[in-house]
């Protein structure tokens, strides 16, 4: 059978097709220079200009609510407790009755010394009229002088005596009030530690109750003594300002207590076993919300840096080892990278306290894949900024390729 018949292509047509491809390649790679700038145009980045502000110096510091009073009830005398006037966790009021002590022995004490008194005064009236009857026998020389001077001598004694027993009697008054035990200060009473029946003493060492005031109540705040040497050195040579004493509290779980407070004062001793100085803060607390022994964070301004600048955190980058730096509008309209020191925040903007001046205009948009030297065009930050394709990038269609 005959062989099929094949229209092969005429002999070369490989080569002239290699040739064609070559000018096209060729084509694209020497095209017109206007073409490829507009191919990769000027990047437009936006910018701010950095100028000097007040930023506060925000402190965040450990601390413990403590009671504005705290009263522990003790006995005066002793004696059995009789009654309890009080309902545990309740208020009470100062001078409210919270116990009595058995007032029998003391009530007895008070009778005898009304008694011993008033015998004493007797007495001293029976001397002192003898002695009022031998004064003027005396001066007639109808008795002897040592008699009158023995009778007004008695009559002396005799009113002494009085003004002893009186003395008794006050103390022993005193005393028998004191079998009623009063609440020494207003305030939030806590459980009884002594219950009816038990034997209270004038000397014991526990107290029947404890009454805490918890309105105003303290926060007491402990910062390292290294960190408020270093601040009384800038205050001292004038790099920073005195901040405000009000003070704002954050709680255990995270959220802002309602009411500021004012800081009080600062201890003037270090604590040898932490290197820390107590800072105290009173709060108003009308709702009893804090209360005494809470774990809380106070913060506050404790001073403020007049020098600083506040730059949006989006324009402070990292560089490998850390070290912060910005991009910023340099000489011919070129970005150029700028080490800065931004140690912390403040609200959205980050703190540059070292690296700018006045007047630098720091790129805030358009930083991404912005290099040291790299042409750009700046405009304003609140200007629209361009939406640009990542380097590298074409506009694709049919028959493009890419270069070499």
């Amino acid at each position: 059978m005959p062989a099929p018949h094949h229209d092969l292509p005429a002999p070369g047509w490989w080569r002239s097709s290699l040739a064609l491809l070559a000018a096209a390649a060729l084509s694209s790679c020497s095209g017109d220079p206007s073409q490829q700038a507009s191919q990769h145009p000027v990047p437009q980045v936006g910018y701010i200009v950095a100028s000097q502000t007040s930023v506060p110096l925000a402190v965040s510091l450990s601390g413990r609510t403590v009671a504005y009073e705290t009263s522990q009830v003790r006995p005066q005398v002793s004696g059995v407790i009789r009654k309890r006037y009080f309902t545990e966790g309740s208020y009470v009021q100062a001078g409210q009755p919270l116990f009595l002590i058995d007032p029998s022995l003391y009530q007895a004490a008070v009778n005898q010394a009304r008694a011993n008194l008033a015998s004493a005064r007797a007495s001293a009236d029976a001397a002192a009229a003898k002695a009022d009857r031998y004064k003027p026998l005396a001066d007639m020389e109808a008795i002897a002088k040592q008699d009158y001077t023995d009778a007004l001598a008695s009559s002396r004694v005799a009113k002494a005596a009085v003004s002893q027993n009186a003395a008794a009697l006050d103390t022993a008054r005193i005393n028998l009030r004191f079998t009623l035990v009063p609440a020494p200060i207003s305030g939030r009473i806590g459980r009884s530690l002594a219950t009816v029946g038990a034997l209270a003493s004038a000397s014991q060492t526990d107290p029947l109750a404890v009454i805490q005031r918890t309105d105003p109540i303290y926060v007491d705040m402990q910062q390292s003594a290294a960190d408020l040497t270093a601040l009384r050195r800038k205050l001292a040579a004038g790099g920073v300002r005195p901040g405000s004493t009000a003070v704002r509290l954050k709680l255990d779980d995270g959220s802002d207590y309602g009411s500021p407070g004012i800081v009080q004062f600062s201890e003037v001793t270090v604590d040898q076993d932490t290197g820390t100085v107590t800072l105290r803060a009173r709060f108003p607390n009308p709702d009893g919300l804090l209360l005494p022994g809470m774990f809380v964070t106070a913060v506050f301004d404790q001073a403020s840096d007049p020098n600083a600048f506040l730059i949006p955190q989006n324009a402070v980058q990292r560089d490998f080892d850390g070290s912060a730096f910005v991009m910023v509008v340099g000489a011919g309209n070129k970005a150029a990278h700028r080490k800065v020191t931004a140690d912390r925040t403040f609200g959205a903007n980050s703190v540059i306290t070292a690296g700018l001046g006045k007047g630098d205009k720091v790129i805030v948009q358009g930083l991404n894949g912005l290099k040291q030297g790299t042409a750009i065009r700046p405009v304003a930050a609140s200007s629209p900024q361009q939406a640009l394709a990542p380097a590298g990038d074409k506009a694709s269609g049919s028959g493009s390729g890419r270069g070499d």
